[in-house]
């Protein structure tokens, strides 16, 4: 079907005034008629459709913009933003340690991350120097990243699955002058010293393992007690578009790449989930994803520190823990990766899942297989799958819980928000061009690679990178709208239909999914040397032969069924750390949950 053009657009309005109960006169009812007896009655049928939906969206977009402008004029930065909510309401609790027990408030998580800035400046620490945190999901985290920020510090979060080279390369290619590590992970640090650099300041927080202080390590948490909790007498100078932190991401091959996220990047993250799900200022979110990825420090954390919500944290995700920990905090949203919800799903039924007060679940990765069994099971009336990375200026969100989609374009006003599916050749990823040199936009139904737009003076736009110029040069293609511009090449593949909904479709390579995350091949070596107990193992990705599209369809056809292939199949027996012998037997007892995936 063609692109709508200018006159189906005025017929779109026309629409919209009559399902928004306006009036509208006889000569656009005929012009109306003229237009579908002419064949527009397709483009009609779209906008009586879709048009709730992309008015929805668009109120979204004009509220975070204007949210984002005003605080733009102002001069404000995340912290600042904080210290408005905290002083507004000082006794609610920020965030809770679901682990633990602790529960912060906000005047005490105001009070901490104060002390972190004063201890820094203190220090000789000044705007623009970078401290690295290698710390478990718990409130000190939150704490400590944003008193740097208090301070003009930037903080580049670890990935706590780092080991040895990808560990010592993070440290080393955020230009971190400081490190803070969790007591937790000594061992860790200990194994890279060598290579870490008699400069770098390292200080521990939290419990001492059984390793004891290391050589040159400060203990953090005394320093912190001894530190002023006012705010710092002058702040930094620093706006909307500074730098707040920087988050690895795990890209497809090779060493993470450290994506800078600045205030505004935040802000807008935080903003968009919050008005697209109908988020409430008494809402308690439940976090148990890693705080060193967006999603659990943006997305969830940011609905505290931006909103005022109360956040329960727990490091590490537990299925026989999860209703049970909403069921204590009166957890009203929840955040999931597409594998919790499946790990939920195999769960025996517990009393809990039926008491609980979630409403909302936000995330990504739900597979339209078990989407509506999650939600029929737990009572969840709302999912709010997205799609998105840390770095990209094409994020969608599924705001009407379309089933399987993650979020969609407008096909009425497909110029607000300048997104696209672009044809590319599925085995190179190459972008496929017209006759004018211009990307070749998709079809309903044509997978294609998603890209937005850059304008780097539209905060909703624009693309800060990486801090590698290398990394953020292969994220940008030029004439891909029109001639002359830019735009950011997502990495993944999505088809839409043709009501705009946009679905995801697997890529095929070295990315993997560990636990429901992608992962690179060295944050797989990573935990595949611990659990084999070897120090050196290598992951890579192969060329399949053949024509790589026809394997890759019966290679998913086949699945995991020994029945299916001839080939020896193996899985990763997670309880006994190595990999054992797929046959009949073991698949059936893997499909009924038996095994842990």
């Amino acid at each position: 079907m063609r692109a709508p053009g200018a006159g189906s657009v005025s017929v779109a309005s026309l629409v919209l005034l009559w399902l928004l109960g306006l009036p509208w006169t006889w000569s656009a009812a005929a012009a109306l008629g003229v237009y579908v007896g002419g064949g527009g009655w397709r483009f009609l049928r779209i906008v009586c459709k879709t048009a709730r939906r992309d008015l929805f969206g668009l109120s979204v977009l004009i509220r975070v913009r204007l949210e984002l402008r005003r605080h733009q004029r102002a001069c404000h930065t995340i912290p600042r933003i904080f210290q408005v909510v905290a002083r507004r309401q000082p006794e609610r609790l920020a965030l809770v340690d679901a682990a633990s027990g602790a529960s912060w408030t906000f005047a005490q998580l105001d009070a901490y991350s104060n002390a972190v800035a004063n201890l820094f400046h203190q220090l000789g620490f000044v705007p623009g120097d970078v401290v690295a945190i290698f710390l478990e999901g718990r409130p000190e985290f939150v704490g400590l990243w944003l008193g740097l920020a208090k301070a003009g510090v930037e903080a580049a979060l670890l990935n706590v699955n780092l080991r040895r080279e990808p560990l010592a390369f993070c440290l080393g290619a955020s230009g971190a002058k400081a490190l803070v590590f969790g007591g937790e992970l000594t061992a860790a640090v200990a194994e890279v010293s060598g290579q870490l650099g008699k400069s770098l300041l390292k200080f521990c927080s939290g419990d001492l393992g059984p390793e004891g202080v290391l050589p040159d390590t400060q203990l953090l948490d005394p320093l912190l007690k001894e530190a002023s909790t006012a705010p710092l007498a002058q702040p930094p100078c620093k706006g909307m578009d500074d730098r707040l932190f920087y988050i690895y991401t795990s890209g497809t091959t090779g060493l993470p790449k450290a994506a800078i996220v600045v205030h505004s990047r935040f802000y807008r993250m935080v903003a968009f989930s919050h008005h697209a799900y109908s988020m409430r200022p008494a809402d308690v979110l439940y976090d148990c994803l890693p705080l060193y990825h967006s999603a659990g420090n943006i997305i969830g954390v940011g609905q505290c520190l931006v909103y005022g919500l109360t956040v329960v944290l727990r490091k590490k995700f537990s299925a026989s823990r999860f209703w049970d920990d909403c069921v204590q905090h009166n957890c009203t949203v929840v955040q999931y990766i597409g594998e919790i919800c499946r790990y939920l799903l195999r769960q025996p039924v517990r009393e809990a899942e039926g008491r609980h007060r979630v409403r909302l679940a936000v995330g990504n990765g739900l597979r339209p297989a078990i989407w509506e069994e999650f939600a029929e099971r737990f009572g969840v009336r709302h999912i709010g799958e997205f799609y998105g990375a840390t770095e990209c200026n094409c994020s969608i969100a599924n705001v009407d819980g379309k089933v399987g989609s993650c979020g969609f374009s407008s096909r009425i006003l497909p110029h607000v928000y300048p997104i696209r599916l672009v044809k590319v050749n599925e085995d190179t990823m190459e972008l496929l061009r017209d006759a004018q040199g211009l990307c070749i936009p998709c079809q309903a139904g044509e997978p294609g690679l998603l890209v937005g737009q850059i304008n780097q003076q539209d905060p909703l736009r624009r693309f800060d990178g990486y801090i590698s110029e290398s990394a953020t040069s292969k994220k940008i293609a030029h004439s891909v709208f029109q001639k002359g511009d830019s735009a950011y090449l997502s990495g993944d593949v999505l088809v839409m239909d043709e009501l705009g909904y946009m679905y995801f479709r697997d890529r095929s390579g070295d990315t993997f999914r560990w636990r429901g995350e992608n992962v690179s091949t060295t944050e797989v070596e990573g935990v595949l040397s611990r659990l084999l107990g070897q120090t050196d193992v290598a992951v890579y990705g192969v060329a399949v032969p053949g024509t790589f599209k026809i394997q890759k369809t019966r290679l998913q056809h086949e699945g995991f069924d020994p029945r299916q292939t001839a080939d020896r199949l193996f899985f990763l027996d997670l309880k006994q750390g190595h990999y054992l012998p797929l046959d009949q037997g073991v698949y059936t007892r893997i499909c009924s949950g038996a095994f842990a995936l």
